[in-house]
């Protein structure tokens, strides 16, 4: 029998901790708490003698940090309370609950495999490139993604985001560890200790990257979602646009492209072509990348365009990343007849997801790829370019995220994606945050969140080719399968079964 004292401690801890590791993300960006808090579980982890126990330790763990990062959650529920406003506190909790499954698969794995720490050092980074690829992936909090600010960050150039979640845990279990009087094993903790803290704490110190002479002009409407549809605002919303759109320049000639957000525009593609010829006009002869709504025969599409200066569409690309539950219902066409429908479907079940990864040739900038809403988290999406572009753009609607953390949280996981290839960025946000981010991922030019206006900003020049964009996740995952296979055959015959 466990006390109620002794129950609070033995649950309501791990909860605890996980509530304040998930400081280390934004909007809190304090990498070093996160690491303070991994150390304290890798702590507890020592006193879990089952796996079922560990088990249980890791998963409430993650439940605290996974329902507090993701609280942004709730805010699509909130766009029609009326419809969906009940669902919003089972959404939190259920998502939380979920995503903590995999930090409890991999306490319990590292249990199987040994009595001290270390296994989590191959456990917990394997359940999170899991959690990238599993069910369509949702990659959303890595421990790596609170690194972006600091130093440490810089090295998703070269391991990528899952390859750094290995690093930060295998610092974590060193420092975990009970030393038990070993004088060798307590220095090793107080130099890694100080090494890390500093990776953690240091800004980016790396030069600058080089601005070129091409400027992108981002237009942010910051229609709020509640608003953007309905039909006394669309006028609204638009017009603000054209205006931004057709403003002087602020750096002297005319932009080289102007990139407007996602689903920038209420009508469909096919009966948009009123609204293209008002935008070409606006925009005087230069280039416009938007978000639209494209239909085929029988299907909605998730779409970006780019505008030649007639207002004639000269290129396309159509999301094929979608988001489960928000642009698509799996089993939706079963589950529409019961009026069950994603957040965002317009008919059916939800949106089609297009052919895959591409690159737009856009004049004199080069080919960029595209990436829309949501598929600016995925590592893997933006390596799977079929060849290098010169930048990656991301037209976002981060209106469906809030007004705080989960905004923060993506323009993270978008400056991780230009470090990762070393490429420059151009975000365009509805709500915000619209950015131009260099190949070290730093924001060179903002409009800040929840504000309305356009901005003109150099575009920096690409870096080399970094090595994680040439190799991907499979060195990772190879190194990972191989380490895990070694220490289970280790463990079974320790343990003789």
């Amino acid at each position: 029998m466990i006390s109620g004292n002794g129950a609070i401690w033995r649950f309501g801890a791990p909860f605890g901790l996980g509530v304040i590791a998930a400081l280390g993300q934004a909007p809190y960006d304090l990498p070093l708490l996160m690491l303070a808090a991994m150390v304290l579980v890798i702590r507890l982890f020592a006193t879990r003698g089952t796996p079922w126990q560990a088990a249980l330790l890791g998963w409430l763990f993650g439940a605290g940090y996974f329902i507090h990062a993701l609280r942004w959650i709730v805010s699509p529920f909130l766009v029609d309370v009326e419809r969906h406003g009940w669902m919003a506190p089972f959404a939190l909790v259920l998502l939380g609950a979920g995503m903590a499954l995999f930090w409890g698969l991999a306490f319990w794995a590292a249990r199987r495999l040994s009595p001290r720490g270390w296994g989590l050092i191959l456990c917990w980074p394997a359940v999170e490139l899991l959690r990238a690829y599993i069910f369509t992936g949702f990659p959303w909090a890595l421990p790596s993604q609170a690194l972006v600010d600091v130093m440490a960050g810089q090295a998703l150039a070269w391991v990528g985001p899952y390859g750094l979640t290995l690093w930060l845990v295998a610092l974590a279990v060193l420092l975990g560890m009970r030393a038990h009087g070993r004088k060798a094993l307590v220095a090793t903790q107080i130099v890694a200790g100080l090494a890390g803290a500093a990776l953690l704490l240091l800004p980016v110190q790396a030069p600058p990257a080089p601005l070129g002479e091409r400027v992108i002009r981002l237009v942010q409407p910051n229609a709020a979602q509640r608003d953007k549809w309905a039909p006394e605002m669309i006028p609204v919303f638009f017009r603000r646009q054209l205006d931004f759109t057709a403003a002087a320049p602020e750096r002297g000639g005319a932009p080289d492209l102007v990139i407007w957000s996602e689903t920038a525009i209420p009508w469909p593609l096919d009966l948009a072509e009123p609204a293209l010829t008002q935008i070409a006009t606006a925009a005087r002869g230069t280039p416009v990348m938007l978000g639209v709504q494209r239909r085929g025969a029988t299907r909605f599409y998730n779409s970006l365009v780019v505008l030649d200066g007639e207002g004639a569409v000269a290129q396309s690309y159509d999301k094929h990343h979608l988001v489960p539950f928000g642009e698509y219902v799996p089993f939706g066409d079963l589950l529409g007849q019961f009026g069950i429908h994603g957040l965002a479907a317009q008919a059916g079940n939800g949106y089609s997801s297009g052919p895959g990864a591409m690159l737009l040739d856009l004049r004199g900038i080069g080919p960029a790829l595209p990436l829309i809403c949501y598929e600016a988290v995925f590592a893997h999406d933006v390596n799977a370019a079929p060849t290098r572009p010169a930048l990656l753009i991301q037209l976002t609607n981060d209106a469906w995220f809030g007004k705080n953390a989960g905004p923060l949280q993506h323009l993270a996981q978008a400056r991780m994606r230009a470090i990762e290839q070393g490429l420059p960025l151009a975000r365009a946000a509805n709500t915000g945050v619209s950015a131009m981010i260099d190949p070290q991922g730093r924001i060179r030019a903002m409009l800040p969140l929840n504000e309305a206006g356009f901005l003109d900003a150099r575009l920096p020049l690409p870096g080399a080719p970094t090595l994680y964009s040439r190799s991907g996740d499979l060195p990772l995952a190879l190194l990972l399968l191989a380490g895990l296979g070694v220490a289970a055959l280790r463990a079974r015959r320790r343990f003789g079964d």
